[in-house]
């Protein structure tokens, strides 16, 4: 267990995801003035939090081991990956559920079917994956220097 909590790259990665769970309720309630603490939760908002764990992951990796190294390589791939699903596959899979909820309020709770809403908030905007990735890599970077 004093290992794991030694792993700095560890931290540099759920430091930084942490932090953007907390900021989207914060962001919501600046922007909206609406209070959803249950966004804490929630997988998408302002900023990406997977953009902010792959970042801080590939910043802590770059700096405890250097830019040329494998590792280092490996943790970068992996970020942009999912960086691109976050604001490509996972922000379309969020566009069809808005639709599809507003299909199945049209459609079927006219005629009493009862279905459960699909989760609209999934993916992210690309500026949503951007200030995650700025978040995490800030962090990731601080926290391993």
């Amino acid at each position: 267990m004093h290992q794991l909590l030694e792993n700095r790259a560890l931290w540099a990665a759920v430091v930084p995801w942490l932090a953007a769970q907390i900021i989207k309720p914060l962001w919501t309630l600046a922007t909206t003035r609406k209070l959803n603490i249950f966004l804490i939760m929630s997988p998408g908002g302002m900023p990406s939090s997977h953009s902010a764990l792959v970042t801080g992951l590939a910043a802590g990796i770059g700096n405890l081991y250097g830019l040329s190294s494998g590792y280092f390589a490996i943790a970068a791939v992996f970020a942009g990956v999912v960086m691109y699903d976050a604001a490509g596959v996972r922000l379309a899979v969020s566009r069809q559920a808005r639709i599809l909820n507003l299909m199945m309020d049209d459609f079927f709770h006219a005629r009493g079917f009862n279905e459960n809403r699909l989760r609209e908030l999934v993916g992210h905007t690309p500026i949503e994956v951007l200030w995650g990735a700025v978040l995490g890599g800030v962090v990731g970077w601080l926290l391993t220097r």
